[in-house]
């Protein structure tokens, strides 16, 4: 990756960073804690407030819904039985011992 694709990503992910929070700071404290509280109408004027589209808004609720199911997972050793259950451990043998 050269150096100017690099600064392509950064510029895209500082963007897209700075929408979520314009999203965020759109709802109300309540709607934060319980995000299943956000229906259409709430949605939208969430959108309308971040100057973003609903489906921006419904976008960054999976992430998030697929964020806290992922650290709901990884609680108490769940990504050790997560990554044996998909086999990835089998191709590591003794990961940073001699080869």
């Amino acid at each position: 990756m050269t150096a100017k694709a690099g600064n392509v990503d950064m510029d895209k992910a500082e963007r897209d960073v700075r929408r979520m929070e314009g999203m965020i700071c759109s709802m109300t404290p309540q709607e934060r804690r319980k995000p299943e509280l956000l229906k259409a109408t709430r949605k939208r004027r969430v959108a309308a407030g971040a100057g973003v589209q609903v489906q921006d808004v419904n976008r960054m609720l999976n992430q998030f819904e697929q964020m806290r199911d992922m650290m709901k997972k990884m609680r108490g050793g769940g990504m050790m039985k997560m990554m044996k259950r998909m086999g990835a451990m089998k191709g590591m043998g003794g990961m940073g011992g001699p080869r």
